[in-house]
């Protein structure tokens, strides 16, 4: 079966209204997770064109990289080390406007420039972070962490 997106063509805002009941769409009834992050990167990607989107999942005291869109990444991110572990230790979602500034950023592309990072909970315990990276300095805003948040806390009840 042949998945089509539908993209709006306005603001931010409007183009996570209309994406965020597509990807839910798309990940109801199909079990597996791989699948479900997979093209939740994916219509992420294809909506924003950020430089790079994609799912660290926990396992045991570390984060590994699984569904991603865009250039080769870190493969493990040890808790409370970087923008992403530090979600995970602080379990919140960090805006980082520019990720040179942010002490102990790991540099998995020079060309990332700003960064949200969202944990994804199951049961009230974080099994996963979305990591967002924009080749742009301040790309992300409470719009953006809004609308992710919601998706990630829809991820983490439907998915894991």
């Amino acid at each position: 079966m042949a998945e089509e997106l539908l993209i709006a063509q306005s603001s931010k805002e409007e183009k996570y209204r209309v994406l965020l009941p597509q990807v839910k769409a798309l990940c109801t009834g199909e079990p597996n997770l791989v699948a479900n992050l997979a093209n939740t990167a994916s219509a992420l990607k294809m909506t924003f064109d950020f430089f790079w989107i994609g799912f660290y999942l926990v396992e045991n005291d570390e984060l590994v990289l699984g569904p991603f869109q865009g250039p080769i990444a870190c493969t493990r991110i040890a808790f409370g080390k970087g923008v992403c572990g530090s979600a995970w230790k602080q379990n919140e979602t960090l805006v980082v406007p520019d990720v040179d500034a942010f002490p102990g950023h790991i540099a998995c592309s020079s060309d990332s420039k700003s960064e949200i990072v969202v944990p994804i909970r199951k049961n009230g315990q974080i099994v996963a972070i979305l990591d967002v990276d924009s080749a742009a300095l301040n790309d992300f805003d409470q719009v953006d962490a809004i609308h992710l948040n919601e998706l990630c806390e829809w991820l983490g009840t439907h998915c894991f």
